[in-house]
């Protein structure tokens, strides 16, 4: 009798362990599905960017951006200083992020979709000017937004980017979620402040860079992700690791996998 209690008490302990791994990827899949959308969006508006700005005409008429996508395709509009109509289209499929399939330099009207687009990233962007949020800019490091719609609601994300060479810019990055009428709902705060990770110290490559978490962010984060993918190519940093006290793990992205893992 003792022996099967002992037996069945051990296998207690494997299916909770199976379960809690089970739930772990779970929530890893979702991390890496939205850090995949967040990195399409930004990789693109990056590429369009430098089309727009080499153009004199289009530089000189923008006004800003919107980005949607549908199924495997992304579409980056720019928008006129009128905030008015679009001034270039580009569309990129998943498997090349780096040049358009199409593209085109003829105004254009926006559809309902775009409008709506361009007048909650406006509303939220607005709103972000409210001291509750304590939004700080570090010198030498500029907000990148992604606005992305999901369902009836709107997430904006802000990361950071620089143009200093061999620089990750990790840290200082938020999600604000707003309602169908653009009304910022709930924000979240993933780090308190920049960890800017160094491609080269003293003269030696880093190959990795970690860092830590505050107990309200348990998980590596889609934003630390999509902020190390759009970098990391400009360095030899290969991957980069989370310590969580909250769960007590280390939680390791690899670059060429586009994976977690986790070291206890």
């Amino acid at each position: 009798m003792k022996r099967f209690t002992i037996l069945l008490f051990l296998g207690t302990l494997f299916l909770n362990a199976f379960s809690q791994d089970d739930n772990l990827q779970a929530i890893f899949d979702s991390i890496i599905a939205e850090a995949d959308l967040m990195y399409k969006y930004e990789k693109t508006v990056w590429n369009s960017t430098d089309l727009v700005i080499a153009d004199k005409n289009l530089k000189n008429n923008y006004g800003g951006y919107i980005v949607r996508h549908s199924v495997d395709s992304i579409y980056v509009i720019y928008i006129d200083k009128k905030q008015e109509k679009s001034i270039a289209r580009f569309t990129y499929t998943s498997t090349n992020l780096n040049y358009p399939c199409y593209m085109s330099t003829v105004s254009s009207s926006l559809s309902d979709e775009e409008k709506e687009l361009l007048t909650i990233k406006i509303k939220m962007l607005n709103q972000l000017s409210n001291k509750k949020y304590d939004i700080r800019i570090p010198q030498g490091f500029s907000p990148n937004f992604i606005l992305i719609k999901e369902n009836t609601m709107f997430k904006l994300y802000m990361i950071m980017g620089t143009s200093e060479p061999g620089v990750i810019p990790f840290g200082n990055d938020y999600l604000f979620t707003a309602n169908s009428k653009g009304k910022i709902k709930n924000w979240t705060q993933f780090h308190s402040r920049m960890i800017p990770v160094m491609a080269e110290v003293d003269g030696q490559k880093v190959s990795e860079a970690t860092h830590s978490h505050l107990r309200t962010t348990p998980y590596i984060t889609a934003t630390d992700i999509c902020t190390f993918r759009l970098y990391a190519h400009y360095t030899e940093l290969e991957k980069f690791s989370v310590y969580s006290p909250a769960i007590g793990k280390t939680m390791t992205y690899i670059l060429e996998t586009n994976t977690i893992e986790i070291e206890e």
